[in-house]
Parts: C-alpha cells; structure tokens; sequence
C-alpha cells in the first residue's frame, strides 16, 4: 500500500480517537504529569459531603439538677416544642432545646413546668421543691450601709438601684449558663445564703449571698462565662465597689464589697478569669467577697451552683 493510501485511511480516524480520550473519567485518569525530575501527584477524587446525624427525638421533659429552695435546675424541651413555662412565665431555649429554670430561697413546695408542642398538645411536670434551712445572723453594721445618714441612704439607694436593676434587664449572649460554676475565691465562708440578718438590732432581708472572708487583695475570678453588665465606677451604699457578670439565659453573678475591679462594662469574660480584688466597701465589718446570683427576679445558693467550697 502506498503511503498516501495509508495515511488518507488512517489519519481520519484521528478525531475520534481524540474526542474518546477525552471522555476518560477522572477517577480513571492517569497521574497528572508533574515537573520534571518530581514524581507524578496522583489526581484525588472529592471527598463525599458529610451530613450531619439527626438528633435524636425527644418526647419528654428531662431536668438535670435538684429541686430546692435556691437551686437550680437544667432543662431539655421535648423534640419541636414551641413554647415552656415555669408557672406560667416562658422560658427561653437555646437552640437544641435546653433551658435554665430556678426556685427562690421562698419558692413554695410545688413548680409546674409545661411545654407545648407545634400540633398544640402539652407535655407537663409537677416538681417537688425541697424546702430549705436557714440561719438568723446578727451584723454588726449599720443597716444604711456607707450612707452618711438615713437621709443621705434615701436620697442615694434609688439612682443605685436603678443602675442594678438596667445592668439586669441587658439582653446578653452567653454559654455560661451551662458550665459547671466554681468558686470565685476559697476562703472561710463568714455569711450564709438565705440567712435572716438583723444589722445592729433592725431586721433586714434575707442574705442575697455567700460571703468569703479573706484578706483584702485577694484577687477573685469569674466562676463562669459571661458578659460585665455593671462595673460600679463609685462605691454603692451597701454593695460598695459592685461588679455584675450576666452568664445568659436571665443568670448573672454579683460581686460584692471589692477593692478593685479589672474589668468594664462591655466585656466578656471566661471561667477563671481574674476580675478584681477582695475589698471591704460598702456595708462589709471587715474583708470579704459577697458573691451573689440571680436568676431572673429569684435569687439563688451560690453553693448550689458550685457545689461545697473548697478547703
């Protein structure tokens, strides 16, 4: 055969047997070349997208915690639940359903939680709240606090309690909530939560916290996350240097009687870290960080949160 023949029959085929290879799939395809003189990089075909797992449905209302006149309990709302209240007042959820629910020093012996559902049905717990045990503790402080006079306590407690009460009402962000609490300093515990207290003769509220006597400078840390809401710029009557941290969902902690706050408003904070110094400001006998909590309008055990104070 001459080789014009040949060339005219084979070189026609050309294109076709170009267009074929080019159909190759990828995960067939050979090592892309690499540079000379570096060994040939293989071509990795996607990795598979990664779907998360569902989670797993829930029916029921479950409570991690103890029931008890100031303690507080964790919450999982059933699968889909719309709405949950706590005697009648709704409970935010964090996204995957969990809540944060508490019983005041005075609460009474039963709460009645419900959740409703998106079809409209209700799944509902009656809760047996524990009572408590308290002292009576005899202060010997004026009741007015650092005020000069009667007068001068009445003129200055309104603006002071203002202050607490929008430091309170800020919408705040905060995981802490969660975390298991610690103690902000360790110390010889001089005032107990729930105590009735008498200040030098004149019947006063109950003890809104724990109070731990230590030397004044004695710096103290945040037992959880959160966010400063206040950070007294002046001492208050009765509180003296005062330093809130919201930690979500209604939760914060207040820090008493300081020597010296070292952070502002505004600023997040994390677990164990330093916010200040023990003082003695305010209406304090001697040195000491009164740590207090709130939930909402309920005031709570520091000691239920953290459990027994080391040492």
């Amino acid at each position: 055969m001459s080789f014009a023949r040949y060339r005219a029959r084979h070189v026609g085929a050309l294109p076709l047997l170009i267009v074929a290879a080019s159909c190759v799939p990828l995960a067939d395809a050979p090592a892309r070349p690499a540079a000379s003189g570096q060994p040939a990089v293989p071509v990795a075909a996607p990795a598979p997208a990664l779907t998360p797992p569902p989670r797993p449905l829930i029916r029921d209302l479950i409570l991690r915690g103890t029931a008890e006149q100031g303690g507080a309990m964790i919450g999982q709302a059933p699968s889909g639940a719309r709405a949950v209240t706590l005697d009648g007042q709704i409970i935010p959820q964090a996204g995957d359903g969990s809540f944060l629910i508490a019983f005041d020093r005075d609460a009474g012996p039963v709460a009645r939680l419900v959740a409703t559902l998106a079809d409209g049905r209700t799944v509902a717990r009656d809760i047996a709240v524990a009572p408590g045990r308290w002292r009576i503790e005899q202060i010997n402080a004026p009741y007015r606090g650092s005020a000069a006079s009667d007068a001068d306590f009445a003129r200055r407690r309104p603006a002071e309690l203002a202050q607490i009460g929008a430091a309170r009402a800020m919408p705040i962000e905060s995981d802490g909530w969660q975390q298991r609490f610690r103690w902000p300093v360790t110390g010889r515990v001089s005032g107990w939560f729930g105590s009735q207290r008498v200040y030098q003769g004149k019947p006063g509220s109950y003890h809104s916290g724990t109070d731990v006597a230590v030397p004044a400078g004695t710096p103290f840390s945040a037992p959880a996350d959160g966010v400063v809401v206040l950070a007294a710029t002046a001492p208050f009557t009765l509180e003296g240097n005062l330093l809130i941290v919201d930690h979500g969902m209604g939760l914060s902690s207040a820090f008493l009687h300081c020597q010296r706050l070292d952070v502002r408003i505004g600023d997040r904070v994390v677990q164990g870290q330093m916010l200040g110094t023990v003082g003695r400001t305010g209406r304090a006998t001697g040195p000491h960080l009164h740590w207090g909590l709130k939930w909402r309008d309920v005031r709570l055990d520091p000691g239920k949160l953290a459990g027994p104070i080391p040492g």
